[in-house]
Parts: structure tokens; C-alpha cells; sequence
């Protein structure tokens, strides 16, 4: 079947199916990462516990995400991503189960860590398990099922956080992931193709120990960095000079190994570099921003937490409408004029944020982030499948861990910045300060806009996708069938 061919044919049900059963994890994933907030407050009162070291529950989840990010790319080729993929479901459910029956604090924020640690490799795993089996010229289209999952758990936890909280108690918050996870494991086990499984060597021991420290530290630090507002407390520039140092070394330890835990050598290639510095900037526009209009609808609207997780509803749903459309046309097109494109609109959607007053009539907030919603839905998603395009299906799993990786940063340094931008202004008027503060998102925007046109220019000069390892008629055979290397 010819490139143009594959590209136009319907994609069956089993590719369908298999796109909504790796997206049940990426949504456990993102709704565990904002659905505890709303419920701290609870759990701090009925353990007994103070609010500090009530707030380690969510803060040790998103840590322990960033920490086991590194390990994906080493253990999907180990093992198969599928096969990586559904432990780590197994391992998040089980986690879930336990969180609900924690006996005290102590215990929650443990179960929480190793809740986390498998939560954090969902995604990446997912990602290379999908694009091994659908191959390159149809993963545009899966990868807009999973990107609707990732988009929409982290906008819908605090609203079912602080529902179950109002009508129910606090393991409930856990307990909901339980059936969810079962199902999907269930279908799973019969459907997902277990991956190639190579020699990914020996494991790259200090590889590992200076990524799964670098990477969290750095996250923390930018974290505390917006929470205090300066860099002048050692708490804040510590983990940032901390996390900055190792990764370096990393850099440096990747150059002169023979098998480091993750191959740098990807970004050689000069689509998926293009591809991956888009995707920082982007990052930064999709979740940092998620920090700043939270904070908008609160301090400059003056909605509770619950109306604004609603508020904030809008900007998901545009993305969610979206993202069916891009990824057919990213398939047929390439990446880089949709994510330029879809840059365009959120740059165009953001710039009223910063002219707007703070009593803007409700409606037309709600179109504006609808919009954004839908333009960042062009920005983003079609930026992932374009590095994931531009490498071979081997070298996949390194692909997807470093892609969410950068992604994960730029979302961290972008709330940090904000932030501090935001907090540094706020003595000076509520009002002026947005301004500010949106100013700066639309600076992070507009970056990223530029970096989709170097990725347009790139993949006009960059040679066809690789084929695809795993055969895309074994997706929904057995996993004998459906697998190489078992």
C-alpha cells in the first residue's frame, strides 16, 4: 500500500479500540495529577495531619512522575512498551486501592509516590506502544484519541475532586481510578500488542540516578521558584542550580557512554530537534498557562476553586472538539504548518487576556478560551507526532520519554514564571498585574509559534517516516499475533 494510501484509508475499529484503551491510562494519569488538590483541605483534617505535610500527597505524585520518566524509553525496549504499559496500569491501580485505605498521613504520601512513579511512565509508554503498532502515517489520528485524554483529566479533576468531596469522603478521590484501571486492564491484556522487544543493554545506572534527580529537582524548583516568588531563598535556587547541574552532567555522561539511558543522538536529526524545542514553548502555553487563568477566575473574577475548575472547563472542550480534525490533518500535511496555524490562533486568543478588563462579560471569556482551547489543540499535538514521525519505531521509546520530558519542563518553568511575574505585579492593581502576566503567556506563545515555522521549513527537507515495527493488521490480534519478540 502506497504512503498516500495508508494516509487516506479509514482507520479500523481495532485501531479505535485500541486508540480508547491506551487513552484510559493517560486519563487516570492526568486526573490523579489535580484531582487531590480540591481535597487536601479534608484529608488534612481527618488524618490529623498539618497542611504541609498534607500538601507532600500531591506534590510526591507529580515529583515521583517526573522521577520515572527517565527509566521509560530503557524499559519499553526491555520489555515491550505494551507489556511496560500494562504493569504500570496493574501497578496504578493497585496504588489506588491502597491510597483509599491509608491508615495516616505517612502511608498516603508513600502510596501516593508509587502511585505516581507508574503514572509517570503511562503516557510515554502508551505513546511508543501506539505509534509501534499503527505505524507513522496513521499516528496523527490515534494520537489526537490519546491527546483528548490528556487534555481533559487534568481540566476535569478538580471538578470531580471537589464533587466527591461535597457528597462523598476523601478515598473516594482514589477508589474512582480502581474500576477504571480494571476495565482497562482487562481490555488490555486481550488487545494491546505487547512491543518489540530489543537489547537495550545494560541499564545506564548513573544515567538513571542523574536524570530521575535532575529532572523532579529542576520541576520543584521552578514549582517553588512561582510559589515564592524570588531566586534569592536557598529552598528555591538550590533545587534549580541542583537539578540544572545534574542534567548537565547527564549531558555530558550521554556523550561518552556506549549505552546511555537515553540516546541524546536523537536530536541530531533536524525535524525532531525542531519538533521537541516546540514542544517546550507549547508546554509552557498548554499547563503553565493552566496555573495563571486558575488564577485569573479566582483573584480577578472572584470565583471559588470549584466554579473556576468549571470556568476553566471551556478552554479543554476546544481542545477536545480539535484535536479529531488536526490529527487527520496532520497525517495528511505534517506537523509543522498545523502547530504553526494552531500557534497562531492561541497567540491571536491570548493577546484580548491582556487588553480585556477583569469584569469582561462572561460570554466572551468563555468564547476566547474555547477558541484558545482549540488553537492550542493545532499547537501541540500535531508538534508530538511530528518528533515521534521523524524517528524510526526503534527508537520510539526514547523519542516519546524525551518529548514528554521537555514538554513537562516548559510547563514547570511557564507556571514558575508566570507566577513570579504575576505575584512581583499584583502590589501594583489586580488588573495591571493580569495584563502583565498575560503579556508574558503571549510572549511564551508567540515563541513557540516560531519554533512551529523552524519545524515547517525542517520537514520539508527531512526524508519519509521509517516503517512502522509492529504490523499495523496485528493491532486487536492476540498479543502472540500483535508482537515482536515474544
Amino acid at each position: 500500500m502506497s504512503v498516500q494510501s495508508e494516509r487516506d484509508t479509514p482507520l479500523g475499529p481495532d485501531v479505535w479500540r485500541l486508540a480508547a484503551i491506551i487513552a484510559s491510562g493517560a486519563f487516570l494519569s492526568g486526573l490523579d495529577a489535580s484531582i487531590v488538590n480540591v481535597g487536601l483541605d479534608t484529608i488534612t483534617g481527618e488524618l490529623g495531619a498539618s497542611l504541609a505535610t498534607t500538601q507532600w500527597v500531591a506534590n510526591g505524585y507529580l515529583i515521583a512522575m517526573a522521577s520515572s520518566l527517565p527509566l521509560c524509553g530503557w524499559a519499553a525496549r526491555r520489555v515491550g512498551a505494551g507489556r511496560l504499559w500494562l504493569a504500570c496500569l496493574a501497578a496504578f491501580t493497585v496504588a489506588s486501592a491502597a491510597c483509599a485505605l491509608a491508615p495516616d498521613i505517612g502511608w498516603l504520601i508513600v502510596l501516593r509516590v508509587v502511585q505516581g512513579l507508574a503514572a509517570g511512565m503511562l503516557i510515554p509508554a502508551g505513546q511508543t506502544a501506539l505509534g509501534q503498532a499503527v505505524g507513522p502515517h496513521r499516528l496523527g489520528r490515534v494520537m489526537a484519541t490519546l491527546g483528548v485524554a490528556v487534555t481533559l483529566a487534568p481540566a476535569l479533576g478538580p471538578v470531580v475532586g471537589g464533587l466527591v468531596i461535597d457528597v462523598g469522603s476523601w478515598p473516594w478521590l482514589f477508589l474512582l481510578n480502581v474500576p477504571v484501571g480494571v476495565v482497562a486492564l482487562a481490555l488490555g491484556v486481550r488487545f494491546v500488542p505487547r512491543g518489540q522487544v530489543g537489547d537495550p543493554g545494560p541499564l545506564d545506572r548513573l544515567g538513571l540516578v542523574l536524570l530521575s534527580v535532575g529532572l523532579p529537582v529542576l520541576v520543584w524548583g521552578f514549582t517553588r521558584w512561582g510559589e515564592e516568588g524570588t531566586l534569592g531563598r536557598f529552598d528555591v535556587a538550590g533545587p534549580l542550580l541542583l537539578g540544572v547541574g545534574a542534567l548537565a552532567a547527564y549531558g555530558v555522561h550521554s556523550r561518552y557512554s556506549a549505552r546511555p539511558l537515553l540516546d541524546l543522538r536523537l536530536f541530531r536529526n533536524r525535524s525532531y530537534r525542531a519538533a521537541t524545542f516546540t514542544a517546550t514553548f507549547t508546554g509552557a502555553a498548554l499547563f503553565g498557562a493552566g496555573l495563571l487563568f486558575a488564577l485569573y477566575f479566582q483573584l480577578g473574577r472572584g470565583a471559588d476553586p470549584l466554579a473556576s475548575g468549571l470556568l476553566l472547563i471551556g478552554a479543554s472542550v476546544g481542545t477536545a472538539v480539535a484535536l479529531p480534525f488536526t490529527g487527520r490533518l496532520v497525517d495528511r500535511y505534517g506537523g509543522g504548518p498545523l502547530s504553526l496555524l494552531g500557534g497562531l490562533v492561541t497567540v491571536a486568543t491570548t493577546v484580548p487576556f491582556a487588553l480585556l478588563p477583569l469584569d469582561a462579560g462572561e460570554w466572551l471569556v468563555q468564547v476566547l478560551l474555547f477558541a484558545r482551547g482549540a488553537g492550542l489543540a493545532g499547537a501541540v499535538m500535531p508538534v508530538m507526532t511530528s518528533a515521534y514521525k521523524a524517528v524510526s519505531a526503534a527508537q520510539l521509546p526514547d523519542a516519546a520519554t524525551q518529548v514528554n520530558i521537555v514538554s513537562r519542563v516548559g510547563g514547570a518553568l511557564g507556571g514558575a514564571i508566570f507566577a513570579v511575574v504575576l505575584a512581583s505585579a499584583l502590589p501594583h492593581g489586580t488588573e495591571p498585574a493580569f495584563r502583565t502576566a498575560f503579556w508574558w503567556l503571549v510572549g511564551a506563545s508567540a515563541l513557540g509559534t516560531v519554533c512551529a515555522a523552524w519545524l515547517t521549513v525542517a520537514e520539508r527537507g527531512a526524508p519519509g517516516p521509517a516503517a512502522p515495527v509492529v504490523a499495523a493488521e496485528a493491532v486487536g490480534g492476540s498479543p502472540s499475533r500483535g508482537s515482536a519478540g515474544q
